[in-house]
């Protein structure tokens, strides 16, 4: 498989979006499975290889916990025990297993009368939810409990889900007798269709409920409570398990995937766990040296500020940055110097100026060395530059 930094992103193995519903990841990695398989392409080495990484990345999304730790982590979060891996789940500790073994897995459900056999319908889970949250600096910063309100389809309190009248309930389909299948005869194979009575439910209803139409949910605005931890930043995702939308006929909810965005800060820049701003300085200040208050996100510290401090230096405040989302350590708080040149000069003030030029002119170079060392540098250069 290569190095750790070599993994493809599973999702992309599969071709699915990162909010891929457990159906779509089974239904992508059926069809790769199929294709890749070593028993289909004895002769192409790499099919083997890329059966693996296809088989490895299904056996990761498909788990719910594997899956938050990759959403969260990357391949780091499931380095131990994925597919492939010490204590991978490949057959035979490496192997493949038989083309039968993985005909059997991939269409269970679709052929009747095999090794595991036919088995009652399952309403389908309901669809995964996506939805953004802004928030300000503040709040990314020290956590927050927020409210959202997400439209989205919820279980019918009328029919309790069912999908049919109260006093009336669903009843077993006649046409497939409750498997949501038909089988059809084509050559060798008796193949298992959607079945068109009750489109795959494996139940009909004869008289369906007014508020849902029969089924089993309801549109509406759902307002969910959600906690933010500390410290997240923007692009970051927060899993809310069974928050989506409800399934049809009572199946299981899907998640809501509430994304991060953070709003521009009128003083302070992130960037990772540091925060950074711009600290303006008088000429007066920065030349004499003094002890101004500085903003952080908890509130004012005073820092000194050496005499003859100079545009561009950095004061670094030691942990009054941002805590890490991941509970470890704390960044800093960086201030950047702007010494300001004084505007809007009056003609006394300007005199002063002057005055105060001409004496730092007659101390020679010991007022500017920089100036001195910049001058004597481009002197050089024209020099040979000739």
């Amino acid at each position: 498989m290569g190095s750790q930094q070599q993994k493809r992103d599973y999702y992309e193995l599969l071709g699915v979006e990162r909010n891929a519903s457990a159906h779509d990841l089974k239904k992508a990695y059926r069809k790769l499975a199929m294709k890749y398989h070593p028993d289909r392409n004895p002769d192409d080495t790499s099919a083997a290889e890329k059966f693996k990484e296809v088989k490895e990345a299904y056996e990761i999304l498909s788990d719910d916990q594997k899956r938050a730790l990759y959403d969260q982590f990357g391949h780091a979060g499931v380095q131990q025990g994925a597919g492939g891996g010490p204590g991978g789940g490949f057959h035979g500790g490496g192997g493949f297993g038989g083309f039968d073994d993985i005909f059997e897995d991939i269409f269970e459900g679709m052929f009747r009368g095999g090794r595991r056999g036919g088995g009652q319908a399952q309403a389908r889970r309901g669809d995964d939810l996506g939805y953004q949250v802004t928030l300000t600096l503040e709040q990314a910063v020290a956590g927050d409990t927020i409210e959202i309100k997400v439209p989205t389809f919820v279980q019918c309190n009328t029919c309790d889900g069912s999908g049919a009248k109260p006093g009336t309930k669903p009843v077993t389909c006649e046409t497939c007798e409750g498997h949501g299948q038909v089988r059809m005869q084509q050559g060798f194979f008796t193949i298992q269709q959607t079945c068109p009575a009750c489109h795959g439910q494996g139940k009909t209803i004869g008289t369906p409920c007014n508020d849902c139409h029969g089924h089993g949910r309801v549109q509406e605005r759902k307002t969910l409570s959600i906690k933010i931890p500390a410290g997240v930043d923007t692009g970051d995702r927060i899993r809310l398990a069974g928050k989506g939308e409800a399934g049809e006929h009572g199946a299981p909810a899907g998640d809501l995937y509430v994304e991060v965005k953070v709003k521009p800060h009128d003083i302070f820049e992130r960037e990772d766990n540091n925060l950074l701003c711009e600290l303006p300085l008088s000429f007066a200040t920065a030349a004499l040296g003094g002890e101004i208050e500085v903003p952080t996100l908890e509130g004012r510290v005073k820092l000194k500020i050496p005499a003859g401090t100079q545009s561009g230096k950095m004061f670094r405040l030691r942990g009054k940055g941002v805590k890490s989302v991941r509970g470890y350590g704390q960044g800093d708080l960086i201030c950047t110097v702007m010494v300001e040149t004084p505007i809007n000069l009056t003609k006394e003030q300007k005199a002063q100026i002057t005055a105060l030029n001409e004496s730092l002119d007659a101390g020679g170079d010991r007022h500017n060395p920089r100036s001195k060392t910049w001058f004597s540098a481009v002197k050089d250069f024209f020099a040979k530059t000739k």
